[in-house]
């Protein structure tokens, strides 16, 4: 039963820089509890029977049976009209007041006609309070309603009519356990979306950092090769530059597709781009031509860790040699450069052994047993 002041909001957000920039963004709807609560307060209107059998059976006649009788039924419609405001104005605290105001006005004649017996309509005020106001603010009003029916039960002498305290405080209590029951969902509702939304965040961070490093490092390297024939050799030189250009506009559309969802790393193209990778920055490639021998489940995964592995190896490794191994449930990339150092610990690599991780496999770091780096995964 979620109450209007829990309902999340989104307004009209702030110009930046002029009238024109503000960007209005759709209210959020009411919640489900919220839009058809007066559905389910209607039912429990049956019980102002009780305060209209008291009037009928009472010696009132005329007007003064009358006025009791039209504050009744103007009672129940603001009861289910109060609901009905409730959800169109979004639980705006000063209009349930107002409202919750004049329902305590319209038990007064009713209490003067037949006494104790008004009680019955004090169950809908516990009810309506609990479901507008602050929690906080619900209970005190129910408390401060919950002891003024005691003692005007008490000096009055009425104890035969207890079960109205007893229906009244039964009834705040069941509400209120479904209010707070209700907040405390939707706290772990709005805790759920920020985890997944910071989970694509990193998803986002991990793609475009793996797929720009690679791309931007083949483009750097290709970049000085470009530079170095540009005299000597401008066909090859200008073959390259053509090749930069290819380079940047699919790294392009692999930065759109990433932020979308949709990039999907194939281990073949992977081996190829970093035979072409390792080979541009003048290092002895041994890679790889098909990736049949691998289980195609973790095929997706050691794309993403051959791509950043061979990125480290042109960008950091200063190797001559880098060979790639493969088996049905483990990559193993070696190089003869300067060794591990700090890229144990690098962005790309630790977001690499999060993608292993997550598909249930291990990511291992360490020197290679004649120098270099060797980069490890298996299942």
């Amino acid at each position: 039963m979620t109450t209007p002041s829990e309902v999340p909001t989104t307004g009209t957000a702030e110009a930046s820089s002029g009238p024109g920039d503000a960007l209005e963004e759709p209210a959020l709807p009411p919640a489900p509890w919220l839009r058809f609560s007066w559905l389910l307060a209607t039912p429990w209107l049956a019980f102002l029977a009780f305060p209209v059998a008291g009037i009928l059976q009472s010696p009132l006649t005329g007007l003064a049976a009358a006025i009791p009788l039209t504050a009744i039924v103007a009672f129940a419609g603001l009861y289910v009209y109060a609901f009905i405001v409730n959800a169109r104005t979004l639980g705006q605290d000063g209009h349930a007041a107002v409202l919750l105001g004049i329902l305590g006005v319209l038990t007064v004649p009713v209490f003067v006609a037949v006494g104790v017996d008004a009680f019955g309509m004090f169950t809908f005020l516990a009810t309506y309070a609990i479901f507008s106001q602050p929690l906080r603010r619900a209970v005190q009003f129910v408390a401060v309603l919950l002891l003024a029916m005691a003692v005007v039960l008490i000096s009055t002498d009425h104890l035969d009519r207890w079960f109205y305290l007893m229906i009244t405080a039964g009834t705040a209590a069941f509400v209120g356990m479904i209010r707070w029951i209700d907040g405390r969902q939707q706290q772990r509702d709005e805790l759920e979306n920020q985890l997944v939304l910071t989970a694509e965040r990193e998803r986002v961070a991990r793609d475009v950092h793996d797929v720009l490093g690679h791309s931007l490092t083949v483009v750097t390297v290709k970049a000085e090769l470009a530079e170095r024939l540009v005299d000597a050799d401008p066909e090859a030189a200008k073959a390259e530059i053509a090749a930069i250009r290819s380079l940047t506009r699919e790294a392009l559309g692999e930065v759109r597709a990433t932020v979308s969802g949709l990039r999907v790393a194939r281990l073949a193209d992977e081996l190829e781009s970093a035979r072409a990778a390792l080979i541009d920055a003048g290092i002895t490639a041994v890679v790889p031509a098909d990736p049949a021998v691998v289980d195609p489940r973790h095929r997706i995964v050691l794309a993403w860790v051959l791509r950043e592995a061979v990125t480290n190896v042109v960008r950091h490794a200063r190797a001559t040699r880098c060979e790639v191994t493969l088996a049905s449930a483990s990559m193993q990339v070696i190089d003869d450069g300067v060794g591990p150092g700090a890229a144990t610990e690098s962005g790309g690599l630790r977001g690499a052994r999060e993608r292993v991780r997550a598909a249930g496999g291990t990511l291992t770091v360490s020197p290679g047993e004649a120098g270099g780096t060797r980069v490890e995964v298996h299942w």
